[in-house]
């Protein structure tokens, strides 16, 4: 198994993000990848660093304007005559979510504050000094993990933060700013027919599912808490199953509030077995820990050894497999669930 990261990841340093109506302390800490290569390490795998491959593969998957405005943020934040030490929005703009566009036009004025609207989603996802490095890093090490995969690797693991799978073509919410899996799953179309996406963190990938919700090439499949009662709220039900040609090719299985690893575990089955019957080629699975019982947003209960079975599940499929790091803001935990998860998709890779 080849794994990547590049420390740059590590510098983008929220501040804070809104929950329940008050400001509180970010949860996507620099420490969560610390335990993360903590857990590499134990596998006996050091992570390689991967090489500046710039904008490109980002644009594949994501609009220009939205990664200019990206880029360009903070600096302009700082020039504005007060300003708070984050770019955040105090306005978002009504947008119908027509399934049959891809993206929506430009923001239509280029008043930085009107942009911020636009383009942010939530108040998850501030902008500081680092964040567009360490979301271009991100970006990177899902592309080289992806490129492993096309050099004939079986197995390989992206150590991605930010995350990446609550991003959309031209929007960031959820803690995401460029969406890793997808551009990982993009990228592997170059030889594969057929390439599926299987998001086991514990909110749903929506932004995954827009990306792809009008293809047949890419499979999306998303288990995840029941969004009647968790966030992305407006996502992630059984009947969204893509649009126009892709109808068919986006599965959404839902968990119930207060369930354990035998449901968690029941929706990872399903999610392999529509994988399967798809007939991909190659897979992405989006990883978080965030079902975790322990874990700061969590309304489950699954267990660190739920993950171990999973990855047992996951590697029933017998394909070349990039694991994308997503979610799970328990440092204590983190660690664990992903050694027990590499452990026994190894085994069975």
């Amino acid at each position: 198994m080849r794994a990547f990261y590049h420390p740059d990841q590590a510098i983008h340093n929220p501040l804070q993000f809104m929950r329940y109506g008050r400001i509180c302390d970010a949860t996507d800490v620099p420490a969560r990848t610390e335990e993360l290569l903590k857990a590499l390490a134990r596998l006996g795998v050091t992570p390689e660093e991967p090489e500046d491959y710039g904008r490109a593969p980002a644009e594949a998957v994501h609009a220009t304007h939205y990664l200019d405005y990206l880029e360009t943020a903070y600096q302009r934040w700082i020039q504005l005559p007060e300003h708070g030490p984050e770019v955040l929005p105090n306005t978002f703009p009504y947008w119908n979510g027509d399934p049959s566009r891809d993206s929506r036009p430009p923001c239509p004025t280029d008043q930085l504050l009107a942009q911020t609207g636009y383009y942010l989603g939530d108040l998850a996802v501030p902008i500081g000094e680092h964040t567009w490095l360490s979301v271009l890093r991100s970006s990177h090490t899902a592309s080289a993990g992806a490129d492993a995969l096309l050099a004939g690797e079986r197995l390989a693991y992206a150590l991605c933060r930010p995350s990446g799978h609550h991003c959309r073509v031209d929007r960031a919410t959820g803690f995401c700013y460029m969406n890793n899996s997808a551009i990982a799953a993009q990228r592997l179309r170059g030889k594969y027919g057929k390439v599926a996406v299987l998001d086991i963190d514990a909110h749903h990938g929506d932004g995954t599912q827009q990306i792809f919700y009008r293809r047949n090439d890419v499979l999306t499949v998303s288990v995840h808490v029941d969004p009647d009662h968790y966030n992305p709220f407006f996502t992630g039900r059984v009947d969204e199953t893509g649009h126009g040609d892709g109808v068919g090719f986006n599965l959404n299985i839902p968990l119930a509030p207060h369930t354990g690893n035998d449901a968690f575990l029941a929706g990872v089955r399903s999610g392999v077995e529509a994988v399967r019957a798809y007939g991909a080629e190659a897979l992405v699975l989006a990883l978080g820990y965030d079902t975790h019982i322990e874990d700061p947003l969590s309304i489950v209960e699954v267990t660190t050894e739920a993950f171990s079975q999973a990855g047992t599940l996951v590697g029933s499929l017998d394909l070349p497999v990039l694991v994308v790091q997503e979610g799970g803001y328990q440092v204590s935990v983190i660690g664990d669930c992903l050694e027990g998860f590499l452990r026994s998709l190894q085994t069975r890779a």
